[in-house]
């Protein structure tokens, strides 16, 4: 009986240890994020890169989306989308607030969808 349940508890380990999703320290991340100018670009940028974990950001003016490398066992694509949204930018899922939208630059002022 003890060597059916320790073959059952140590098979209940290896699956759920299966199960979980391993983290990489570099993964490719796209989303798009609202913004128009150069200025954007620098702020975008700067926001993603106050997240600890962020290796690379790039946001491209014509696309209108950012490609980002970081490491997942320090940040979350939330956690750099909740920043990027922090200074004004609609990013992926997480929408700017109307205040800080509105207290971008006349120019930085991006179509809202």
């Amino acid at each position: 009986m003890k060597k059916i349940i320790l073959v059952m508890l140590i098979s209940l380990v290896g699956i759920t240890t299966q199960a979980q999703e391993k983290k990489s320290k570099n993964k490719s991340v796209e989303f798009l994020v609202g913004g128009n100018c150069g200025m954007c670009e620098k702020r975008i940028e700067k926001a993603a890169f106050s997240v600890k974990g962020v290796k690379s950001a790039n946001w491209n003016e014509d696309h209108k989306d950012i490609h980002l490398i970081i490491d997942e066992t320090k940040c979350t694509v939330e956690d750099v989308q909740k920043a990027i949204a922090g200074v004004g930018h609609d990013a992926g899922k997480i929408k700017a607030s109307d205040e800080v939208y509105e207290d971008l630059h006349g120019c930085c002022k991006y179509e809202r969808l």
